[in-house]
């Protein structure tokens, strides 16, 4: 009989590992936002030199060319990518990767609500990538740099043509402020506040190269633009919204908050402190994983495997004798222990993939609270197992 094992002797000093929202930046508190822009006008001098700073702060901080525009948007990295291919789709055949719900998500938009009929879906299981060989250049490309909901992402940016002719529109939530970013391969891309930096929710931020910007404004949609995604006016890009006049009414106390994650991440060493923040992260997972007799890495290829929302799958001889169901409701009763233990909240793996674990090893997680995690993953899993089979 399978006994029940011991609870580890030293929990994590903070429980907190979802991979969006994510945590806050070690040392947060609420005196961060007390210099907020509350009760102003966002288009008052001072409060929109903040959403300047943003701006500004985030171009200087990612290394993001003088020549692309920032502007920030309604409605999160959502908002952000729907604004993107609503207003530049349609000039060319379209390549979109499918790996993982996002991906998903943006071929169904394509094809079902903007109805394109040159579209190539190119997609992959979970835990695999499709084949980067086959995207053609010539057309539009829309990919995710990193598959938050399966852990695979891009290894790099040598698959992406110098020389292409299409776009490449790039959604990098989990990606920004974490991974090395190839500006000149990308042509638009976005990302929320709430990821890697641990803002707060509703903001999303998007980047235009030259090259989309003449598209912006050589080619107009046949389709009614909602007025939260028109970025032109009279045939040029609307060049108000990318010098902090936003389209809609932002919240000055989360661009307080975001601001404070800039400042952090400019006093930490920027982007390279960040990256190497959470690739130390992930080497904590890595080391665990490599020891595990239950668990691997959602994604078998190393190269492919994502340093921020980091996806675990169940190998236990015991588990594969599960059906489906049973699996699912294995994986999510381990989950739900460690949240009633308070060392663990909202790491369950998202509801359309395999079942199993999804652990955000970002930069404002401690490394110290993730080597605190690893033992009570084994106890958690233990646990449930030994409940499950005296059963």
């Amino acid at each position: 009989m399978t006994q029940t094992p011991n609870k580890p002797g030293i929990r994590p000093a903070s429980p907190l590992f979802s991979s969006g929202p994510c945590a806050k930046r070690p040392g947060w508190s609420l005196d961060a936002l007390s210099d907020a822009s509350i009760g102003r006008s966002h288009r008052a001098k001072g409060p929109k030199a903040k959403l300047q700073r943003v701006i500004e702060d985030s171009r200087s901080i990612l290394g993001i060319p003088e020549d692309y525009r920032i502007g920030i948007v309604p409605a999160s990295d959502t908002g952000a990518f729907e604004m993107a291919m609503w207003s530049v789709l349609g000039a060319r055949p379209i390549d979109i990767l499918a790996w993982e719900s996002f991906g998903e998500g943006w071929a169904t938009d394509v094809v079902k609500q903007l109805k394109l009929d040159d579209v190539r879906v190119l997609d992959a299981e979970y835990g695999a990538l499709p084949d980067l060989g086959t995207v053609d250049f010539a057309r539009d490309v829309i990919f995710t740099w990193n598959g938050t909901t399966s852990g695979v992402r891009v290894p790099d940016g040598d698959w992406i043509s110098d020389d292409r002719a299409g776009l490449t529109l790039c959604d990098a939530t989990s990606a920004a402020f974490a991974m090395d970013l190839p500006w000149d391969k990308l042509d638009i891309v976005t990302w929320s506040w709430q990821k890697v930096l641990g803002g707060e929710g509703q903001h999303g931020m998007l980047v235009l190269s030259p090259r989309a910007v003449e598209r912006l404004e050589s080619y107009a949609p046949a389709w009614p633009m909602p007025k939260i995604f028109r970025l032109t006016k009279g045939g040029k890009l609307n060049e108000d919204i990318f010098k902090g006049s936003t389209i809609n009414t932002p919240s000055m106390l989360c661009v307080e908050d975001h601001l404070d994650a800039l400042d952090w991440s400019r006093e930490i060493g920027g982007i390279d402190a960040l990256i190497g923040r959470s690739n130390a992260n992930f080497s904590v997972i890595d080391a665990w994983v490599a020891g595990s007799d239950w668990a691997a890495f959602l994604a078998d290829d190393p190269a492919l495997r994502s340093t921020t929302s980091v996806c675990l799958k169940i190998v236990d001889s015991w588990f594969a004798t599960l059906d489906s169901d049973d699996q699912s409701a294995t994986a999510k009763a381990v989950a739900s222990l460690l949240d009633s233990e308070g060392v663990a909240f909202d790491v369950g793996a998202y509801r359309d993939a395999p079942p199993g674990l999804r652990i955000w090893a970002g930069a404002t997680v401690e490394q110290s609270n993730l080597e605190a995690l690893m033992p009570w993953l084994d106890w958690a899993f233990k646990t449930i197992k030994a409940e499950r089979a005296a059963a």
